[in-house]
């Protein structure tokens, strides 16, 4: 691996956090149990949600809001296409069609709600809301508009572990929510999900489907609060481990605190990277200032006179990483079979946007770094 001067995103664990999964290990349960459920329990109460379903991954998660609301074939969902490819992957997993739909605009990688609006047809069941790098985006205009025309609004909170809007914690606007614990997320666990809903019918569906569709899992079994179990459908194997909501459980509570220092390094980069010619930050406070987001990731905007490739080469050779969020799926092959309409303002973003390192304990000098780095990137 290179070893990086600046990654762009870096995990560290206490001796608190460490004990804790060894205290798991050391407790000979390691599936599903107690911990898990205390995890959920305090997953939704910080989100302010019924229920809380941990789940194997964040697509998980997704997948089972698509198959719990009876999506199938014949069905369309709009979504953007300016998502990591879970976000789509599920819909086709259920034998529905994506439909793409633009985002705002290049400087609002959004989805679009007037662009959801013109796309509804007479198929479509419902929309996916991705909160692109902590960033609520649109959804409250979603739901109303979701609301006003009988569909079903699925929140994609993958990168909004903290994020809120109106008053609420995304994931929770829409019927349902996905959060991903994946090891690059606000809440870092190596994998993992959540699912969120208030509709009891959704959560007691996706509880069982999780665990193969068995009406009693191991743990109840266990304590002798069922001799044995019933397949009431084909379900899957996304149960969720003893150890990862240990750590979760752990991480939760410190979750805001981490989150208001990405908020700083975000507030900074912002001050310093408004002067420099050639680039410009995406997420602005301005455009929700009612928003608190969770600043997952910090994106910028390249001048279309810059090569992007050489820019990001020029980062790399000063030792900071540096991606793209993210290739279209509309122009991947796995989704070749979706449809879209023009998505000029989700090519001209893609384009255009690099995305720099950001992390909660990035020290002053690190950013500094990084900073240092793009004004020389943007002269050479």
């Amino acid at each position: 691996m290179p070893d990086w001067i600046v990654p762009l995103g870096d995990v560290r664990y206490t001796g608190e956090d460490i004990e804790a999964l060894a205290a798991t290990y050391r407790s000979g349960w390691l599936s599903q149990g107690a911990k898990v459920a205390a995890f959920e329990a305090a997953f939704g109460e910080y989100v302010g949600s019924r229920h809380a379903v941990a789940v194997a991954s964040g697509t998980a998660a997704l997948h089972l809001i698509c198959v719990a609301l009876g999506l199938g074939a014949g069905d369309e969902v709009l979504l953007p296409s300016l998502t990591f490819a879970a976000t789509a992957a599920v819909v086709t997993h259920v034998a529905a069609t994506p439909v793409f739909v633009d985002v705002r605009s290049h400087s609002r990688p959004w989805l679009s709600a007037d662009g959801v609006e013109a796309a509804i047809g007479s198929r479509t069941r419902a929309i996916i809301n991705m909160s692109y790098g902590g960033h609520p985006g649109e959804v409250l205009a979603l739901a109303e508009l979701a609301r006003a025309r009988g569909l079903a609004l699925i929140e994609d909170a993958a990168h909004a572990a903290g994020t809120r809007v109106g008053g609420r914690h995304a994931g929770t606007i829409g019927i349902a929510g996905a959060f991903s614990f994946f090891a690059n997320k606000n809440l870092p666990l190596g994998e993992g999900g959540m699912l969120v809903t208030d509709d009891p019918q959704l959560a007691r569906r996706a509880r069982q489907l999780r665990s193969h569709g068995l009406s009693a899992d191991t743990w109840a079994r266990h304590h002798g609060h069922a001799s044995d179990y019933q397949v009431h459908e084909a379900g899957f194997n996304y149960r969720f481990d003893e150890a990862r909501a240990a750590l979760g459980l752990r991480l939760l509570w410190r979750l805001g605190q981490e989150n208001e220092r990405r908020s700083a390094l975000a507030e900074r980069y912002w001050t310093e990277l408004s002067r420099v010619d050639g680039v410009r930050p995406v997420l602005a406070r301005e455009q929700e200032p009612e928003a608190v987001s969770s600043w997952h990731i910090y994106p910028l905007l390249l001048d279309p006179k810059l090569d992007r490739d050489a820019f990001r080469s020029r980062l790399g050779a000063a030792g900071v990483q540096t991606s793209v969020h993210y290739p279209p799926l509309h122009l991947m092959p796995a989704f070749a079979t979706s449809r879209a309409s023009r998505l000029t303002a989700t090519e001209e973003y893609a384009r255009q946007t690099v995305t720099v390192p950001l992390f909660p304990h990035m020290s002053e000098e690190q950013q500094a770094h990084v900073i240092a780095s793009i004004v020389n990137a943007c002269r050479s």
